[in-house]
């Protein structure tokens, strides 16, 4: 039966009726949104109170903070929502919002990490060459034009989604899709299916294969380097290579969980749908902060000044108490 797009209330049923499994995975969401949430701004704090981390690298990581930020709070804050409701649904409207949210934060996290493999790359393999190349306005260019292409292309896919006249309004997901919008269709979406693989070879395969090609280049250049320079370029380079790693695994699990969900348990299910949106953006900050010494020893610094601050006033406040002590006493004793 053909439905009018527009005024659809689709049901997602991949939460199940309120239990200790929903109660469970609520109480998780919660604690992993908070902690999400905190990292991500603490860091963001940091690169921007610091001036000596005003450098390519770290803005790239800035924009990766704001980027899972916005992903994870498009989606996190309805999945709680809708663990503790009897009734699982999602306005048409606003679930092809959550949709290119979803995509656009998946777009530009595996664009921004293309980005910073491209500066690693630039910093070992060109050192001499690095200020010359990453520069202020280099660096904007390649950001502007990472958030254009994803919000034009991404907006594109949308339209092509949208204008699918649905015959169901069921989702058996915890939030949505692309591709489960497009299983409601009464049409196959052909033209929407090209696109969709076009976007997948720009957006997930060419990143994925120019990071292989830095790494390789970058392994030749420090295998023919120093001890001292190799555990250098070792140490700058492993925290992306353990953030884009953990970001492709989150990709997997997500092909993973739009093609075969329905063979899998409903635990696994629960697991898959929400790796991808809650797992990296915790995750990413969290490498950084630990594996990073300029960050771990800028954020240490802000605190000590904060302390420091803290205790002077402190002192000063007990010094003046003290002070208005002494003078109502003398007065007193004058008097």
């Amino acid at each position: 039966m053909l439905l009018p797009s527009v005024n659809i209330t689709l049901i997602l049923t991949g939460y199940g009726p309120p239990g200790e499994l929903n109660y469970g995975v609520f109480v998780l969401c919660f604690v992993v949104y908070l902690t999400t949430v905190f990292a991500n701004v603490t860091l963001m704090m940091v690169i921007y109170i610091d001036p000596t981390l005003h450098k390519p690298m770290y803005i790239f990581l800035f924009n990766l903070a704001v980027n899972g930020l916005i992903g994870s709070s498009a989606v996190i804050p309805k999945i709680m929502s809708n663990l503790l409701a009897d009734m699982k649904y999602l306005l048409y409207l606003d679930c092809i919002l959550q949709v290119y949210s979803v995509n656009m934060y998946g777009t530009c996290a595996y664009a921004i990490l293309t980005l910073m493999a491209y500066d690693r790359y630039v910093s070992i393999c060109k050192p001499l060459q690095y200020h010359n190349i990453m520069t202020p306005g280099k660096i904007k260019q390649l950001l502007l034009m990472v958030y254009v292409l994803a919000i034009g292309s991404q907006a594109l896919q949308v339209y092509f989604t949208s204008r699918l006249p649905m015959c169901g309004n069921t989702i058996n997901k915890l939030f949505c899709d692309n591709l489960a919008v497009v299983n409601l269709a009464c049409v196959k979406n052909t033209l929407g299916d090209i696109y969709g693989i076009c976007l997948i070879l720009v957006y997930v395969v060419s990143p994925l294969i120019c990071v292989i090609l830095s790494y390789v280049k970058i392994l030749r250049v420090s295998l023919k380097a120093s001890v001292s320079a190799r555990n250098k370029a070792l140490q700058t380079c492993t925290p992306h290579l353990i953030t884009f790693i953990n970001f492709s695994s989150a990709i997997l699990f997500s092909v993973i969980y739009n093609r075969y969900n329905f063979y899998l348990s409903k635990e696994v299910n629960v697991f898959m749908s929400v790796h991808f949106i809650l797992i990296p953006p915790l995750l990413h900050p969290l490498i950084y902060g630990i594996r990073t010494k300029e960050i771990s020893r800028s954020l240490s610094t802000l605190l000590h000044r904060k302390i420091f601050a803290m205790d002077v006033k402190l002192r000063m406040e007990q010094k003046d108490c003290c002070n208005n002590l002494v003078f109502i006493c003398s007065k007193k004793i004058s008097v």
